[in-house]
This record gives structure tokens, C-alpha cells and sequence, in this order.
């Protein structure tokens, strides 16, 4: 009886391996058919992802300022939701008013569900947002601080020591036209609307420390409002006064060889002796190259993506980080380097404002301080009188020499 039962089950185990030995190749082909019609079903959303982060080049690890920009929150890989709050829901039974674990999620760039049609309404809070501000207040405030402060109290000293250059020949009562009607306007232009726009700039970037302490967080919140807008209105209007000033004095800043000459002696400022120029010497060449052409496009460059005025550009919270950092570090070196310019033409040299406030200097002048220019302004290379001719000649003009 027993073997019988034995031969009976024998059998019957032969009988279902064998069925699924037949079995297992359609087993196989299905889910080889199944993993084919995956990659085909996924093709498009991974194309669109693929897509979203490469129209966020803000965010490339090899950026500049990495450290203060955001994760690229398009390639922050999926997590199972429904599992980390259930998981959420029990610890909240086992740890009531424990929230850190949301807390993380919420800190954690992983994009969840939004109604909002915005690409980065999912991230709540974006993690390297708290380095970029501490990059801001930090870096560009402290270092950018002390240097508007040294700057001017160098200048200082160097005015304490030298004094104002004084014009070393007697007035020849002859004069010529360093700069025409059309030039100063835009210099005059440039000029205001570049004060306006450091004077706010520093106020908002600064005013907290110094400003926010004596006028109170309402008066002073309606001042930097007033301000930032005041700044937004200014700023396409400086950009303008760059291009022009740029096409204007171009041909008259291009380096040359008495350059050389020029920066080696320091311009002769600190000597005392007299080093050969031409219309505009080497250190107004620096200012219009650095000064006006660099840091003036970077900073309209990055103003105006920050006034969010760039057609088919995607305004990523990296991106503006990215801008108001260039921005805030282009400004600060602007305003350091333009306050030597603004010294040399005000109190600095004796007879350089009034260049550019009537347009005329004194031959004098002119050889003493741009030879070259005067050179060539006597052999006929270039006209002593630029502009239309006024109602006075040149010769009739009154000078002094001074400023």
C-alpha cells in the first residue's frame, strides 16, 4: 500500500515539472515583452526631464559660485511618497510633535505635488537658498563694505599729501574743445544715473547696518521700497548712456604705446614729472575699458535679469542668484574705481572740470597734460573745434586754468 502511494505521488511531481518546464519559455518571452514596452512607455518623460534641466544651465556643477546656487531639482532622483508618509504617520503616533522628518523632507529639494504652473512650485524651500544669502551678507557685504570705505579714505590721504594738481604755465587765453556739446550730455547722463544707482544700491545692499538703526524698520522699508524702484527705472537709462559713450569716446581710448610709458610712471602723479598723452591718458583708458565697458554691461547684463526683462529666459530661483551675485560684485568694484575718476575730475587736477562742465581748456592744459593730443591738434590732425561754432569764438572764451 505504502509503495503504491509513493509511486502515485512520483508521478504526479513528474507531471507538474514537466508542465513547467513547457511553461517557463512563455513565462520568459512575457516578461521580456513587458521590460521592451517600458523604456517605450518612460521615452517621453525622461525627454522632458532631460529637457528641464538643460534649460537650467544656472545649476551645471561647473558654474561659477556652485556653492550658493541650487541643486538642479529636475535631477533629484523620485522617492516613493505614499510610503515616507505612511512611514510619517506612524512615527507621529509613536513620536507625537516630532516634525523633523517633515521638516527634511520639506529641506530636502525633492520636488513634490503643486497647482501652481510655476517649474519649481513643488521645492517649498530651496537648500543652498540659506548659502546664498549667507554669501550676500557675508562675503559681498563685509569685504564689499571695507572696500568702499578704504577706497575713499586712500583718496583722502592721497589729497591730504598732493593736494590739488595745480596748472604749472600761465593761461594762454587760447582755447580748445576737449569735448563737444553731444559728449558731455552723454557723460552727464551717464554720470547721474550711475550715482543714482550706487547711492540705492548701497542703501539696499548696506542701509540695514547703518540706516535701519537710526530711522526704524518703517521708515526705512518705505525708503529702500522708494529706492528699489527708483533703481529699476534708472537702470535701462544708464545701459543706454553705455552703449553711446562707448561708440562715442571709443577711437579715442584705444590702447597705444605711450600706455606703457604712462602706467610704468604712474602718470607722473606721484613723481611730479611729465609723462606725454594723448587725447585720453592710460588711467582714463583703464576706467573706460574695466570701469565703463566690464563692469558696466555685467552689471546691466544681470540688472536686467533681475528685473526679469530677458524674453525666453527661465527665471530659476538659481538663476537669480546667480545674476544678483554678479550684480552685487560687478556694482561694489564699479563704484570703488569710479570714485578715483570722479577725484581725478573734480578736485584732483585743477582745470578738469571744468572740461567737462563747458567743453573748453586752455592750450596750456592741454600740452601739460595731453601732449600728444596737442600735437596733433597743431599739425591739423585733429581740430581744435569739434562742435558747430558758438556765438564766441574760441579764442574769446574767458580761462583760468582752474577747476
Amino acid at each position: 500500500m505504502t509503495a503504491k502511494l509513493i509511486s502515485a505521488l512520483a508521478g504526479r511531481m513528474a507531471a507538474a515539472a514537466c508542465a513547467l518546464a513547457l511553461a517557463a519559455p512563455l513565462l520568459h518571452a512575457g516578461a521580456a515583452h513587458a521590460q521592451a514596452q517600458q523604456p517605450a512607455a518612460t521615452t517621453s518623460q525622461q525627454a522632458q526631464a532631460d529637457a528641464a534641466a538643460t534649460n537650467n544651465p544656472a545649476t551645471h556643477p561647473q558654474q561659477p559660485f556652485s556653492r550658493v546656487m541650487s541643486q538642479n531639482i529636475f535631477d533629484v532622483p523620485e522617492r516613493d511618497i505614499a510610503a515616507e508618509a505612511k512611514e510619517q504617520q506612524t512615527r507621529t503616533r509613536e513620536q507625537p510633535g516630532n516634525n523633523a522628518p517633515v521638516w527634511r523632507e520639506v529641506n530636502s529639494d525633492q520636488r513634490h505635488y503643486s497647482s501652481l504652473p510655476d517649474k519649481e512650485a513643488g521645492v517649498l524651500i530651496q537648500r543652498t537658498g540659506q548659502s546664498w544669502r549667507l554669501f550676500r551678507n557675508g562675503v559681498i557685504t563685509v569685504w564689499g563694505g571695507w572696500l568702499l570705505v578704504l577706497v575713499p579714505a586712500a583718496i583722502l590721504a592721497f589729497f591730504a599729501w598732493r593736494g590739488t594738481i595745480p596748472l604749472k604755465s600761465q593761461p594762454t587765453g587760447r582755447m580748445i574743445e576737449r569735448f563737444t556739446p553731444l559728449e558731455r550730455i552723454v557723460h552727464w547722463t551717464m554720470a547721474i544715473a550711475f550715482v543714482i544707482l550706487a547711492v540705492s544700491g548701497i542703501v539696499m545692499l548696506f542701509g540695514k547696518h547703518f540706516l535701519l538703526p537710526i530711522m526704524g524698520h518703517t521708515l526705512f522699508g518705505w525708503l529702500t521700497y522708494l529706492l528699489k524702484n527708483v533703481h529699476n527705472i534708472v537702470g535701462p537709462v544708464f545701459t543706454l548712456s553705455i552703449i553711446v559713450g562707448f561708440v562715442i569716446f571709443l577711437r579715442d581710448n584705444l590702447p597705444s604705446r605711450q600706455d606703457i610709458q604712462w602706467l610704468t610712471s604712474l602718470g607722473g602723479i606721484a613723481s611730479g614729472k611729465h609723462v606725454p598723452s594723448g587725447r585720453f591718458n592710460a588711467g582714463e583708458k583703464g576706467w573706460f575699458w574695466l570701469g565703463l565697458f566690464v563692469f558696466g554691461i555685467a552689471i546691466s547684463a544681470s540688472g536686467f535679469v533681475l528685473d526679469r526683462i530677458v524674453p525666453g529666459l527661465d527665471y530659476y530661483r538659481s538663476t537669480m542668484q546667480l545674476a544678483h551675485i554678479v550684480h552685487a560684485i560687478a556694482a561694489v568694484l564699479m563704484i570703488a574705481m569710479s570714485l578715483g575718476h570722479i577725484y581725478m575730475g573734480t578736485i584732483g587736477m585743477a582745470g578738469a572740470y571744468r572740461a567737462m562742465r563747458d567743453g573748453w581748456v586752455d592750450e596750456a592744459w592741454a600740452k601739460e597734460h595731453h601732449e600728444l593730443w596737442y600735437d596733433d591738434i597743431k599739425s591739423g590732425k585733429v581740430p581744435a573745434q569739434r562742435s558747430q561754432p558758438a556765438t564766441r569764438t574760441a579764442e574769446r572764451r574767458p580761462s583760468t586754468g582752474e577747476a
